[in-house]
């Protein structure tokens, strides 16, 4: 890791750039320490732990300085589409239930309602890089910032070390656990999903990596017909986890699962 191209400005700013050879130098070889998930004590699957990422402190000051640029871009620009709601200042888990409530029930008032809950398989182990890359594009990130988050996904190496047994293995995608720039890169990748072209009658809504999809029709078959020509396009962007996927489908009388 190497700190020779920040510098601080005269407004007392800090200047970031990766023309020359200040970038993420030997950035991986990264410890990776294994969590078991909640729930899954008893399981040999290796996709049950979380692995956690160990950064060292100068590549963590770095990343966050880069994430917080390119993040104060983007949303000065507003170019994160609005039904986000996960990793997004003054917005929680409380404001994306309350917008999924206001347009069930405005939809009950005449219509039926079909709401999709999806779960990205993997979530930010599956985050592409060059789409990543893509979307900084889209979104015109200043050449520097781009250039080091480019720079950034060069090189990587995962390690897990037990007591006489050291693995490595070099990684292609994905986001990190545990780095700072992890959730803002998962905004940026996700955000293409949620700016495609559904139809009138579709609204959705994201959480960080989980999605609502809502669907008015006339009736349950009407819902449930519109609600399939919009997931298709939705799994042309995303792997979803069939297992804690769920449909929900119901009329101002009754909502059943």
């Amino acid at each position: 890791m190497c700190f020779q191209k920040l510098s601080i400005l005269s407004n007392g700013g800090i200047q970031l750039s990766a023309s020359k050879k200040a970038a993420f130098q030997n950035n991986g070889n990264n410890p990776a320490v294994p969590i078991i998930k909640p729930g899954k004590a008893d399981n040999i699957d290796a996709s049950k732990y979380r692995p956690i990422s160990l950064l060292n402190v100068e590549g963590k000051v770095l990343d966050r300085l880069m994430i917080d640029r390119i993040m104060h871009h983007v949303h000065s620009n507003a170019g994160l589409n609005s039904n986000q709601y996960g990793f997004i200042p003054q917005r929680g888990s409380v404001d994306a239930a309350m917008a999924v409530k206001e347009i069930i029930e405005g939809n009950l008032k005449q219509d039926c309602t079909s709401a999709v809950s999806l779960d990205v398989r993997g979530a930010f182990d599956a985050a592409w890089w060059p789409s990543i890359l893509r979307n900084l594009k889209e979104l015109k990130c200043p050449t520097n910032l781009f250039n080091l988050s480019r720079r950034s996904f060069g090189n990587r190496m995962a390690s897990l070390c037990g007591n006489t047994l050291k693995i490595e293995k070099p990684v292609t995608m994905g986001c990190p656990q545990g780095s700072c720039s992890s959730p803002g890169f998962w905004n940026i990748l996700y955000n293409s999903l949620l700016n495609l072209d559904f139809t009138h009658r579709i609204r959705v809504n994201a959480f960080a990596d989980d999605l609502m999809v809502l669907t008015r029709g006339k009736c349950a078959l009407d819902a449930e017909k519109y609600a399939n020509q919009d997931l298709k396009k939705i799994e042309n962007k995303m792997r979803f986890n069939e297992n804690k996927s769920n449909v929900f489908i119901g009329d101002n009388e009754n909502f059943r699962r």
